[in-house]
């Protein structure tokens, strides 16, 4: 869809770029606000003003040049740079509030262009003894002449009128930099203003729009020949030209009049100049060029936005994205255009339409920037530009955007920030196909995680005991058929830990298990995306479970630090899977991780209102593991409700000493466990651990027990039987004591 905004029937190059920036950049501020800003701000202050505002629009051509130069760029220029750069959500927000800009734009320059008759309105008041409504009078027939211009010839009659605009204004400054006047400048008073001036934010924000003609010529994109060329050469060229016209103009203005004079009169440059009728003509000129510009590139850039099916009525989109048949104007985004100019014309008041036009262009330099500075971070192979800025210059472009705006106008940056919020809200929940995240995010969060990682292993010295925290592999070839290994590893890795859940094809590498691997990550993923989980989620094809747990004991840390424990599941009423696990524990301690078994039941976990943990006297080492996994466990917000008990099993002896024990461990350790929590029971002779757990634990949502390496070795499976009629349970195995008490 998006090759349908291309236009091959004019097939412009570097100049047209060039031509129409430099003429939006020449216009309605340079003759109108730029005395206003010497005498309010000072020729110093003034020449600060050009040099700050080039510090956001020089990145954001150097950055338009870089990114212009990677990729095609189609019809919408900076909105279609954006979009295909951050996605289209995130360029939907941005890409409106950038066609509003456009928009109003053309009401600016139209209001601009009304003031080059103010002294002839004037004149015809004295004459008539009525002050005709020059809005109405002239602004409005503008705006619809304009507009009939380009909904009838299209963009080929603006580009053509451009040519004779630039000879209008270079005639202009011409005879203004030849103009003389009797005043005497004092360079000793660089800083000198008037009384009571605006302060310096205030007059930026009424100058800015004079420098954010690039956006004009890139504008242009679906109908050049060559972007890749004819974009940087031409915004980098105007931007510096204009630049330097600026600080030249403020120079004379300072050289020629008073601030006073400045500050009292906008049309101090038509008295300044050799012949002064040049001036207004020159103005009308350029502000009516700039319109025109204005009126070719938005309804271009919202041609573009309805073409991506931003809007959430389709029928909308297409009568957006329709185009003539000859050159694909963007006939109804004109249409729409012109209603949004005319009733901005209505409001009258340059300075206020221009403090709204910067704020939105702020944010859109600032989107140019960032895209540019995260590319540079994400370190893509694909991004190739054949034009490179500098990580730093794009940074600073998007700080300084984001930082002026706050200055200028608390109030309307708030506005704008919340409006393109409300925007990208909307299109993420009507369209919920366009939220798959940008590959230049990807790419800035891959390169973070490897650094990341590289750093952690090289600042690992071992292992801490005092800062212990889960890093938990299960592997399983149930994943779809039984989810109380997924779920208990996501309620593991969900605050505390990191989880790594692999599904096991038993089987060899080929064609047909590879895409058996693909099709099982995919629904993993979506298990994970409905569940909101953090565990990372992958596939293995292995021939047995022996050479799978071989292979995954080896898997370096995906978090940067190494794994150090075990997960597996079995069905308690089925014996192959236990029988595997059992055959295969001597690898496990071949590593030293801590192992956890989950013996699952068609019971699940209930309500996850209960969890028992049991202790005895062979749990030395065991227990804080227990303890630890059971707090870790009621940090997920589905066991929040749920209350642990403590059931330890001890010597008669030892009664005392014991309960001192736990009770210290749970205050020290500040563990969610009260003292009537805490069970000790006497160990009898006659009596088995086993029915003990079934007699008091038979409504425990999760209970978790301890086993010893040992035991496995002398009974196998039996470890892990005779606890019928109980919920799922956690056996747990730790290679070392962990500590609590900095937890």
């Amino acid at each position: 869809m998006a090759g349908q905004l291309e236009n091959n029937s004019l097939q412009l190059g570097t100049m047209p770029v060039f031509l129409t920036s430099i003429a939006t950049i020449l216009g309605a501020i340079l003759f109108l606000r730029f005395g206003y800003s010497v005498a309010n701000i000072s020729l110093l202050g003034t020449i600060a003003l050009v040099v700050i505002a080039h510090m956001v629009t020089v990145p954001t051509a150097l950055a338009v040049s870089e990114i212009a130069t990677n990729q095609k760029v189609e019809g919408g220029g900076l909105y279609h740079i954006i979009s295909r750069s951050f996605g289209l959500n995130i360029g939907a927000a941005i890409g409106i509030a950038l066609y509003l800009s456009q928009a109003i734009s053309v009401s600016f320059y139209v209001v601009a262009f009304t003031e080059a008759f103010m002294p002839y309105i004037n004149q015809w008041a004295e004459m008539l003894g009525y002050r005709i409504l020059y809005t109405q009078a002239i602004s409005i027939p503008t705006v619809l002449i304009i507009s009939g211009l380009m909904l009838y010839k299209g963009a080929d009659i603006g580009i053509k009128l451009l040519y004779l605009v630039i000879v209008l204004l270079s005639a202009s400054l011409f005879m203004f930099f030849m103009g003389t006047t009797g005043y005497k400048a004092d360079f000793n008073h660089l800083t000198d203003h008037i009384s009571n001036s605006d302060d310096f934010f205030q007059v930026f924000a009424i100058c800015f729009p004079a420098f954010t003609g690039i956006a004009a010529g890139i504008g242009l994109s679906g109908d050049l020949k060559d972007p890749k060329v004819a974009i940087p050469r031409g915004t980098i060229i105007a931007t510096l030209v204009g630049g330097i016209i600026y600080i030249a103009v403020a120079y004379k203005l300072f050289l020629s009049a008073s601030p006073e004079d400045l500050g009292t009169d906008m049309m101090i440059m038509e008295k300044i100049a050799i012949w002064g009728p040049i001036i207004p003509i020159g103005l009308a000129a350029s502000t009516l060029s700039s319109a025109l510009g204005s009126v070719i590139i938005a309804p271009r850039t919202l041609q573009a936005i309805g073409n991506d099916h931003i809007f959430p009525s389709e029928s909308l989109n297409r009568w957006l994205s329709q185009g003539t048949k000859k050159g694909n104007e963007p006939i109804n985004g004109s249409l729409v255009t012109s209603v949004l100019a005319l009733l901005f014309v209505a409001i009258g008041s340059v300075d206020f339409v221009a403090e709204i036009i910067t704020m939105f262009f702020m944010v859109t330099y600032g989107a140019i920037c960032l895209i540019s500075f995260l590319e540079h971070f994400a370190a893509d192979p694909s991004y190739r530009p054949t034009f490179r800025s500098r990580w730093y210059i794009s940074l600073l472009g998007a700080v300084l955007s984001v930082w002026l705006m706050f200055k200028i106008n608390t109030v309307y940056a708030v506005a704008s920030l919340s409006i393109m919020l409300m925007i990208y809200f909307s299109v993420t929940y009507f369209s919920p196909q366009k939220t798959q995240m940008a590959k230049v995010f990807q790419g800035v969060i891959f390169q973070l995680s490897r650094r990341l990682q590289v750093f952690l292993q090289k600042a690992d010295t071992g292992e801490d005991s005092d800062h212990w925290r889960p890093s938990v592999v299960c592997v399983t070839s149930h994943s779809f058929e039984r989810f109380a290994a997924f779920d208990m590893l996501r309620w593991i890795s969900h605050k505390y830990g990191f989880g790594t859940f692999i599904h096991l094809i038993e089987g060899y590498l080929s064609r047909k298990t590879n895409q058996e691997a693909k099709g099982a990550l995919s629904r993993l993923i979506k298990m994970a995306e409905s569940s909101h989980s953090n565990v990372y989620l992958d596939t293995l094809i292995s021939p047995s479970a022996t050479s799978a747990i071989a292979q995954v004991i080896q898997l370096p840390g995906i978090s940067g630090k190494d794994n150090n424990m075990l997960m597996f599941e079995f069905s308690r009423s089925e014996t192959e899977d236990l029988g595997q696990i059992v055959e295969n524990y001597s690898i496990i301690r071949s590593v030293n991780w801590d192992t956890v078994i989950l013996g699952s039941t068609e019971k699940g976990f209930g309500y996850h209102n209960q969890m028992h943990i049991w202790i005895t006297p062979t749990d030395f080492d065991n227990a804080n593991l227990m303890i630890l996994l059971g707090y870790i466990i009621l940090g997920h917000p589905e066991w929040s409700d749920c209350e642990i008990s403590i059931n330890a099993i001890v010597r008669q002896n030892q009664l005392n000493e014991q309960k001192n024990y736990l009770l210290d461990l749970t205050t020290s350790g500040r563990l969610p466990i009260s003292a009537k929590n805490i069970n000790l029971i006497v160990q009898e002779d006659d009596r088995k651990f086993k029915d003990i757990v079934c007699e008091k634990s038979g409504e425990a949502d999760l209970i978790i027990l301890g086993f010893r390496s040992e035991a496995i070795k002398r009974k196998g499976h039996e470890v892990f039987e005779g606890y019928d009629g109980l919920g799922n349970i956690l056996f747990v195995n730790a290679v070392s004591e962990k500590e609590i008490s900095m937890l």
